[in-house]
């Protein structure tokens, strides 16, 4: 089904390989796992096995890949498309319309199939993935989870031979994972051969027939499925590799008190008359990082991006120090990294955009923190030419340089291995001893349970 002989790939002359001399079959009807590190060339091979490489994404490629019986360096990309479905780490890079009905529809049309059956098509794809909540909505209203979900089912509708997802839960929450897992199992009981680049492990081990553990642009080994969840903690730890079984949080629940640093109180938002979250409550102290929880769509970030001053609440009041403050003065007292990174990444190398919001620019400083992110080696690069991994680390450290009381992450581990996970953890957690008050919107529960001290449940 697809066969990858002594391919090599690299974007550009002068830089580094991203994939060196890797072959790899994977049979009709198996479901393969891509695992590692970020940066280690997970996302690369996705591309080549649709087509992506070398047909959009230039560079000097070597070798040969067929993909559902198809050369893909000789056939056309509508060719491969036909056949290969795709989910990308970032959903919104594939969507063509602002609906997601449209959505829903548009790769059926694109294929100039006849209305009747694109109406038949579509509806069996929301009564099979039971996506009824994602029906007639506006898809820049959606939570990211809610977007990957909509990725997913506008693939489905082409009914491809081959599923490619990059990073799929991501942005998922419990709830949502468990949602997608049975659509794996259901594609999967389909015959349909399934090849996923993830970070999150867990909801995988019924699924997987194998596991391909990279490092640096290399097949290290090829894993079992029984070998894989086999794994010592200690192994997989030393690989790069997050958690093989679940966990659930055990934090307390954050409760009011006037005495606090920080007090919200009573704080709603509304879209046109629409409630997104009504009548929140909470405080927090310095020193304290905060986990905010919730399934996609209840408000989670919504409800960050108001206490940050970025949107007007409805109604409701937050207070620092004993200080009412006004939408702009939270905002000079907040820092929010957001879910999708590409929104505030605007420079032309990694070293301009640490620099970008600072008065003062201490080079040692900003040295310093690229190292402890592993981008140090990047500092010359376009954000924009780094892995998702990458980006969401050069995102959170550009906020660790702001020296801003009220610091607030949106998915920070989004795309992140778990040695970059303890990175992210070890710091946020160094922040909250130096007098900031920090909160995390989150579905990684591995991650909350060693960083968090208190949750909000939205």
């Amino acid at each position: 089904m697809i066969h990858i002989k002594n391919v090599s790939f690299k974007y550009s002359e002068g830089e580094e390989y991203q994939l060196k001399n890797i072959n790899l079959h994977i049979k009709s009807g198996e479901c393969v796992l891509l695992c590692g590190k970020s940066g280690c060339g997970k996302t690369t091979i996705t591309k080549i096995i649709n087509g992506l490489i070398p047909h959009f994404i230039r560079g000097e490629f070597e070798g040969k890949v067929i993909s559902a019986g198809m050369d893909v360096e000789n056939t056309k990309m509508y060719q491969l498309s036909s056949k290969i479905g795709s989910v990308f780490q970032n959903p919104k890079s594939q969507f063509f319309n602002i609906d997601s009905d449209s959505e829903l529809a548009f790769c059926l049309e694109n294929d100039g199939r006849e209305p009747g059956y694109i109406k038949k098509r579509v509806s069996d794809t929301i009564n099979d993935l039971q996506i009824e909540r994602l029906v007639n909505r506006n898809i820049f209203t959606m939570s990211g989870g809610e977007k990957q979900a909509l990725a997913f089912a506008s693939i489905y509708t082409v009914n491809p031979e081959v599923y490619v997802l990059d990073e799929p839960t991501a942005n998922l929450d419990q709830k949502s994972i468990q949602i997608l897992k049975k659509q794996l199992e259901k594609i999967k009981s389909l015959r349909k051969t399934i090849v996923i680049a993830d970070h999150r492990l867990y909801y995988l081990a019924d699924i997987i027939d194998r596991a391909v553990y990279m490092d640096k642009g290399k097949i290290v080994r090829i894993f079992q499925r029984e070998e894989f969840l086999a794994l010592k903690d200690d192994d997989r730890i030393k690989m790069g590799l997050r958690m093989i079984k679940n966990t659930e949080t055990k934090h307390s629940k954050c409760v009011i008190s006037n005495k606090a640093d920080l007090v919200v109180s009573g704080l709603s938002y509304s879209i046109k008359k629409n409630p997104i979250f009504q009548d929140i409550s909470f405080s927090a102290n310095e020193g304290e990082v905060i986990g905010i929880l919730g399934n996609n769509g209840t408000g989670k970030t919504t409800l960050m991006r108001c206490l940050a001053g970025l949107i007007k609440e409805s109604k409701g009041t937050v207070k620092l120090n004993g200080k009412c403050l006004n939408g702009k003065q939270r905002n000079r007292a907040c820092y929010m990294i957001m879910q999708d990174v590409n929104h505030q990444l605007f420079s032309e190398s990694v070293w301009n955009e640490c620099t970008l919001s600072l008065e003062e620019i201490r080079e040692e400083v900003i040295l310093d923190i690229l190292k402890k992110f592993n981008l140090h080696i990047y500092k010359n690069n376009h954000p924009m030419a780094l892995s998702g991994g990458q980006k969401q680390r050069l995102a959170i450290a550009t906020g660790l340089l702001t020296d801003k009381k009220i610091l607030i992450f949106d998915e920070p581990t989004s795309g992140l291995d778990y040695e970059n996970m303890l990175v992210v953890s070890k710091m946020i957690k160094k922040l909250s001893k130096e007098n900031h008050i920090i909160f995390i919107v989150t579905h990684d529960i591995e991650f909350l349970e060693i960083t968090c001290n208190k949750t909000i449940i939205n």
